[in-house]
């Protein structure tokens, strides 16, 4: 990709997940290429500490797993950012560690464990379709980036919960990326491997940090994604492309 091509100048970004792991340093790396970002967190502290000591961010205080959360943060992110050109769903859950084997599992924890790897992306992307859908016929294009995980497709033991729940977001990307072709919404789906995240830690307290990705690499591969996406979708729009 050229420098231009990975610009985001413009861009404006919702963000789940903004606050540690991942979801900060993809922020990070969207803000430094110009985007602007509503990121939604649960913890109103830690959303305030990093919305404090940046720029072109909104930090807003939500859980994605409560249905009721979703329309005030899909009202509160199009009043802060005007509209939206991408979604990043990248808030997940565990559930409760140690991790327990399918059969030791209570069903309250798989539910929780669908209402946010699942349902929250389902009921966010749903809540703001009106606004990427707006952006798309007016720029030619928009995306929506679900954080998928190849526990969405190898079945590890005491990862029941946390795996079907990201192999049906997986599914769900596909299906949805199939619906909205004509919308110019394109629907990613992208595995980030193994990071040296406070969300693998929990899961496997035994692993040597040094052999993990490091988040910030990571976020750059992801915002060449969403760039290239939206490069790809407006580049056929201003030519008559499908």
């Amino acid at each position: 990709m050229t420098d231009s091509e990975r610009n985001l100048d413009g861009i404006r970004v919702a963000l789940t997940g903004g606050t540690s792991g991942l979801g900060l340093a993809l922020m990070d790396e969207l803000l430094a290429r110009g985007a602007t970002v509503a990121f939604v967190a649960r913890r109103a502290q830690l959303v305030a500490s990093v919305a404090a000591t940046r720029t072109k961010v909104a930090g807003i205080v939500g859980d994605i797993a409560k249905k009721d959360d979703i329309y005030p943060l899909a009202l509160q992110i199009n009043g802060v950012l005007g509209g939206v050109d991408v979604l990043v769903n990248n808030a997940s859950s565990l559930g409760p560690v140690p991790l327990a084997l399918l059969g030791d599992t209570q069903c309250e924890d798989f539910e929780a464990a669908l209402a946010t790897n699942v349902l929250g992306p389902f009921r966010l992307t749903k809540a703001l379709l009106g606004s990427l859908a707006a952006a798309a016929r007016e720029h030619g294009g928009a995306v929506v980036l679900n954080v998928s995980s190849d526990a969405a497709v190898e079945p590890y033991p005491t990862w029941g919960a946390y795996g079907a729940s990201k192999a049906a977001l997986r599914q769900m990307s596909r299906i949805w990326n199939a619906e909205l072709v004509a919308q110019r919404i394109r629907m990613l789906s992208l595995d980030p491997g193994d990071m040296d995240t406070p969300l693998h830690a929990l899961a496997a307290p035994g692993d040597d940090p040094a052999t993990l990705k490091r988040p910030a690499d990571v976020a750059h591969e992801f915002a060449d994604a969403i760039a290239s996406a939206l490069h790809e979708l407006r580049n056929a729009a201003t030519h008559g492309g499908s």
